[in-house]
């Protein structure tokens, strides 16, 4: 599913990331740990395209999702393809306050031009699988964080992505709906087969993933 070789990442003098080579499999849960600073969140954003790697062509660098290189894409092609294969979901939830649970939801849609009818289906049997079908039409403001952050995983897989990148999930969430999303990923995993690559410092989450890469200065050791 990722393919990723040699990815360095500098910021002016700093080199942040130092050579990562990188290969997930479809249907993977994979989690990547290690201490602040050491290039975890960097990588999570070169690979779901929200950032660029540095010097690719010096260092070789490829990386592809699904078999497609997407480093040499102009940004008009890379919001289309990140739109199409990538959903994300972060510490906070970022739901718009303005709109509802579901409108939050359908809003990767609208911008990928799905067909209304068939997003709306799929949007509603999201929301049953997440257990928050009661919350549709709610506001991010009358849903505890728990509900918001399941409305942001739906969110994340309307459009059917190849693969989900998650940054810190479950760090603002406490121990009960934080094991209570843990499970929700391997759930969303066996039903639909949906690859995962969780950034994380809960140790709970890291140790019942398929993999554990751990991150050092810059590298998985």
């Amino acid at each position: 599913m990722i393919q990723a070789k040699n990815i360095h990442k500098f910021y002016g003098d700093l080199e942040v990331l130092k050579g990562v080579d990188l290969h997930i499999k479809q249907g993977e849960v994979v989690s990547i740990v290690g201490e602040s600073g050491a290039g975890k969140s960097t990588l999570l954003q070169i690979l779901g395209t929200l950032d660029s790697p540095s010097n690719v062509k010096k260092y070789g660098t490829e990386i592809s999702i699904d078999g497609n290189s997407f480093i040499y894409m102009s940004d008009k092609q890379i919001s289309k393809f990140r739109n199409s294969n990538i959903g994300f979901v972060f510490q906070f939830h970022q739901l718009l306050p303005e709109f509802t649970a579901l409108e939050n939801v359908l809003l990767p849609t609208k911008i990928s031009g799905r067909n209304d009818a068939e997003s709306m289906e799929k949007a509603i049997q999201l929301f049953e699988d997440l257990n928050i079908a009661h919350r549709l039409h709610h506001k991010p403001s009358e849903m505890s964080g728990g509900e918001a952050q399941r409305a942001a995983v739906a969110r994340a897989l309307i459009n059917s992505p190849k693969i989900i990148f998650a940054d810190e999930p479950t760090g603002n969430l406490d121990s009960k709906n934080a094991d209570d999303l843990h499970q929700l990923f391997f759930d969303l995993r066996d039903k639909y087969n949906q690859t995962f690559v969780i950034v994380t410092h809960n140790p709970n989450l890291a140790d019942v993933t398929d993999r554990k890469l751990e991150m050092k200065d810059g590298m998985i050791i």
